[in-house]
């Protein structure tokens, strides 16, 4: 039990910042950019800068597919850009179906986008980034392994499924269907998020197990970090159908989308602690300690929801949570506490997962803002407006623009 100087303390800073600074912000992303090293983590880096920086060229924004490089921030895009062009240096030019790093295969997939962004840019070297996005994606669904039901396995060395996949290949997969106008990987996607959770989910806590299948290691135990993960991950596949030229097609499956999402904040939410405003680290195991990595993650799927499906009756939860993580943010720009990304039961000491979830969630936040704060008081506001993602609908039938202006990807005839 926390001490009642602690609490105190944390609602002290709690009243005195109530958002991160800007100097904060800067410093957050330099420490992410230095701690960022595996593949996940600058997969889960180049999201949380496009999102901060480079707004329009994130799904989340009406009008993102195909990417406006015009409205992009070209600076800032740099280190997005720099992160792809870093991973596909790595590779042997050739046509083979391969990751873009080592690991576990359902890892590199998060870069992917990055990738893809770097292809359809035009700069130096697109044919490379055009290869190295159409191996990645044929890895993924010709090489991993699949379990009976058909959910392509995280592990490249035995099916075994983990909550994490869900923020790194099914958004890739979503992506690329959607800029070469291909609903046949859209729905890809999508139905890897069903399977998932057909694995997954713990129907008494409704959320998410850490991991299913698979011998050897294995983590049955419901980790926080894991849920804001498949959280996360599935409301980007949302997205990008939404901003897809096929949204009008996918409507069930958006609403599938947006259910299993509200399932996992559900049950996440009704496990907060109310005195340090954090998840506990497994959710399902007594005396965890308290992380905030996953909290700034799970904030950042309650803003995301809130504006594009405009769920927002644990936005109060949310507010009181992001406040409290603001006054964790220490005067180096670091969050704690934090588990540690390579060793789930264990608290480590910086993270750089958490330093990209407190920037994604800041964004949300930012954006849900810029919005009008709408449902701030956890009910629909006075005025709703259409989902965001629904109101762009792209129109313009084959995505030429890519294959024709770009070096090509494979697009559906």
């Amino acid at each position: 039990m926390r001490s009642a100087i602690v609490s105190c303390a944390l609602i002290a800073g709690v009243v005195v910042a109530q958002q991160l600074t800007d100097d904060t912000v800067a410093k957050v992303k330099a420490n992410l950019a230095t701690a960022a090293k595996q593949s996940w983590e600058l997969g889960t880096r180049a999201q949380a800068l496009l999102e901060l920086d480079n707004s329009p060229l994130s799904v989340f924004t009406p009008g993102s597919i195909p990417p406006p490089f015009s409205k992009a921030n070209t600076t800032a895009l740099q280190d997005v850009l720099s992160i792809a062009q870093n991973a596909v240096s790595k590779l042997n030019k050739d046509n083979t179906p391969r990751p873009l790093d080592a690991g576990a295969g359902g890892d590199p997939p998060s870069m992917g986008i990055a990738v893809l962004l770097a292809n359809a840019s035009g700069g130096a070297n697109a044919t490379d980034y055009a290869q190295a996005a159409q191996n990645q994606l044929a890895f993924v669904l010709d090489k991993l392994p699949r379990s009976s039901d058909g959910a392509i396995s995280h592990r490249a060395e035995q099916v075994q499924l983990w909550a994490d996949f869900i923020y790194m290949t099914p958004p890739f997969i979503a992506y690329y269907g959607a800029i070469t106008n291909n609903k046949t990987l859209i729905d890809t996607a999508y139905t890897q998020c069903s399977l998932y959770r057909d694995h997954l989910r713990d129907k008494k806590n409704s959320v998410w197990m850490h991991m299913a299948l698979g011998s050897g290691y294995n983590d049955a135990g419901l980790w926080a970090t894991g849920n804001g993960w498949a959280a996360a991950g599935m409301l980007r596949v949302l997205a990008t159908m939404a901003q897809s030229s096929f949204a009008g097609d996918f409507k069930g499956e958006m609403s599938d989308l947006e259910h299993w999402v509200t399932e996992i904040l559900d049950g996440m939410y009704s496990k907060l602690d109310k005195s340090s405003l954090l998840f506990p680290n497994y959710i399902n195991q007594d005396g965890a300690f308290d992380d905030g990595s996953s909290t700034a993650l799970i904030a950042a799927a309650t803003y995301r929801l809130s504006l594009l499906r405009s769920v927002h009756h644990h936005l109060p939860d949310a507010e009181r949570v992001r406040k409290g993580l603001v006054a964790r943010v220490d005067s180096d720009g670091w969050l704690a506490p934090v588990v540690d990304p390579e060793s789930f039961a264990k608290q480590g000491t910086h993270s750089p997962e958490g330093q990209a979830f407190i920037l994604l969630m800041h964004s949300a936040w930012r954006d849900w803002v810029a919005d009008g704060s709408q449902g701030a008081n956890g009910g629909p506001a006075i005025v709703v407006p259409p989902p965001k993602g629904v109101v762009a609908v792209l129109a313009l039938g084959q995505i030429a623009w890519l294959v024709g202006r770009r070096v090509g990807l494979p697009v559906a005839r």
